[in-house]
């Protein structure tokens, strides 16, 4: 096959968008959604990744910020799907598009753009940044053959093949990643000068070791960079795909589905036109499958381009189901429209967000969701919650007063035995509590929302363990001494749980909403860049001393597992379709 001459592309027209400080702009975006079929859990993680940390990101006030998603709704496989469901590719996909934007509504997930690959503006800005490839010199027409596989929409190399045998006991051959059977293929198509890119790509990569996270990924882009790198086919046939874009100038060609999904990311923006004020600031958050097509083939289309890579690739393994990967054949492919019926909006994406690992697989199974949502949210947060503003302790129904001389301030919570009523114990858990934002904060920044949860749950055992440790329910209201000390067990306590609601707010905001409101907190209250603990105790006023609290909302969060229960949450989970 004819080879035109390597060239290395022109230097980079830079975007306007800031690209570090205060206040700068950002995007965060999950994949586009395949519509070939209904939306699953590994979905819905992608998502609520992304949505946890757009919440994160507006509660610190960072700067403006947009959450892009969308439907990937061109395609062999997409052609075959509704080839095979007896309607067109239009109709499957309208319908397909409109189930991923129910079960994004359902669980909260807040975004700011959903796009439609089928729609008009991503057609133009695909047509566009195809001539911007043509341009530059970059694709040549040459005939190509190898091992296709549909169900990935994408060519295997040889070495990543296995020999299995299909549903009639025939032999054939797989891809090790996906298990989907591949077929030989012979086409003329249109060729990306890939292998011209792998010095600027192993660049971008060394100048910017943050690029792809976490660093078990960012490892294996670096190792496919000393691999073979063959150059990449960008267009089929249009005899055998004519659900997609055709390559203008050439009818007898459609644009490769990978490359139009991947332009999503500037068609969002106003590509050619309007995305210089946004890009390369982007955070792109994606499954390890598609890892390749994300840190190799998207980079090196932009750099071709004359654009910049995007500043993050932030990527998460996948979820099994009771040990097992999830497919149809095996019908345990979990709708998460049942489940956050079943298990509330806040308690999925809280399950999700709290047991989702990035760097390994994880899994799911019903009882495991009970578990953790019944001990951390109903019981540890939901029941503290509920004793510490329960009307036989606190019949004033105040944010109470804190008493220096009961807990005095101290340097060290090791000198602090003898000193007031509070003991080492408590010390060290005003020292964790003032020190959670800036963990849950660091954590949020390096993708590991699991260990900001995690830091939040076992804060939250250590109040539960000042409360009852120190049993204000036991104390006598008419001495004046012990009625001090009571105020200040609830001061501290009350604030405790003000800054575990501020700081769940991007996982499960309707829950934090809930507490928050009943501990009186205004909503120009509720921000993580003024948030402050325990004022008092440092000897400044505190702002919500004295004040009355919210009406009692009732139960924080229902205990699972109780039929009226799940039937109310299902009923709580039917959105009409108006609302689509």
């Amino acid at each position: 096959m004819w080879r035109p001459p390597r060239r290395l592309p022109p230097p980079l027209r830079r975007a306007t968008a800031t690209a570090t400080g205060p206040g700068r702009r950002l995007l965060l975006s999950t994949p586009i959604f395949y519509a070939n079929g209904p939306p699953h859990i590994g979905h819905l993680y992608s998502a609520l990744l992304a949505d946890a940390l757009l919440r994160h990101r507006r509660l610190r006030a960072a700067g403006p910020a947009r959450l892009c998603t969308g439907t990937d709704e061109h395609g062999l496989k997409i052609q075959q799907a509704a080839a095979a469901a007896g309607t067109s590719p239009a109709e499957l996909c309208q319908r397909i598009s409109g189930l991923f934007r129910r079960a994004l509504t359902q669980a909260g997930v807040s975004y700011t753009d959903f796009t439609r690959t089928s729609e008009p503006r991503h057609r133009r800005a695909v047509r566009h940044f195809w001539g911007a490839l043509c341009e530059r010199g970059v694709l040549y027409k040459g005939s190509y053959e190898g091992w296709y596989c549909t169900a990935e929409e994408s060519f295997v190399p040889e070495s990543q093949l296995a020999e299995r045998t299909d549903s009639r006991g025939r032999p054939c051959r797989v891809s090790l990643d996906s298990g989907h059977e591949v077929h030989w293929t012979k086409e003329e198509n249109y060729m990306f000068k890939l292998s011209a890119f792998r010095a600027p790509l192993q660049n971008w990569l060394r100048d910017n070791p943050r690029a792809i996270f976490p660093d078990p990924f960012y490892q294996s882009v670096l190792r496919w960079l000393d691999e073979d790198l063959p150059d990449l086919s960008v267009s089929r046939e249009r005899s055998r795909l004519q659900w997609g874009i055709p390559v203008p100038g050439d009818p007898t060609q459609t644009i490769y589905v990978w490359v139009d999904a991947l332009v999503n990311y500037l068609s969002v923006l106003g590509y050619p036109e309007g995305h210089g004020a946004w890009w390369p600031a982007v955070h792109h958050v994606v499954g390890k499958d598609i890892l390749k097509f994300h840190a190799l083939y998207w980079p090196a289309l932009l750099l071709a381009a004359g654009l910049e890579p995007p500043e993050r690739i932030l990527v998460h393994s996948h979820w099994t189901v009771r040990g097992q990967k999830m497919s149809k054949s095996l019908g345990n492919v979990v709708d998460p429209g049942a489940c956050v019926g079943q298990y509330g909006m806040d308690g999925f994406r809280y399950f999700l967000l709290r047991q989702g690992v990035p760097e390994r697989d994880c899994d799911y199974y019903d009882e495991k969701v009970v578990k953790l949502v019944n001990s951390e949210l109903a019981d540890a947060l939901g029941g503290l919650l509920n004793r510490s503003t329960a009307p036989s302790i606190n019949p004033s129904n105040t944010y109470p007063r804190f008493s220096e001389p009961c807990f005095p301030k101290v340097p060290d919570c090791r000198e602090a035995k003898g000193t007031g009523r509070a003991c080492a114990e408590d010390y060290e858990l005003v020292a964790a509590v003032a020190s959670l934002p800036e963990q849950v904060h660091g954590h949020f920044e390096g993708f590991q929302i699991y260990k900001a949860l995690e830091c939040i749950a076992q804060c939250v055992r250590q109040t539960n363990g000042f409360f009852q440790r120190h049993r204000p329910w036991k104390l006598e209201r008419r001495d004046a001494a012990e009625q001090l000390w009571l105020d200040t067990i609830l001061h501290v306590t009350l604030e405790c749980l003000r800054v575990y609601g501020t700081l769940l707010q991007p996982v499960v905001p309707h829950t934090a909403d809930k507490l928050l409101s009943r501990l009186a907190v205004g909503p120009g209250e509720r921000g993580l860049s003024g948030l402050t603990f325990l004022a008092r105790y440092h000897g400044k006023p505190c702002p919500f001393e004295g004040r009355q609290l919210g009406p009692d909302t009732g139960i924080l969060f229902h205990r699972l597992g109780k039929s009226e229960t799940l039937k109310k949450r299902k009923q709580e989970a039917q959105i009409p379709d108006k609302q689509l």
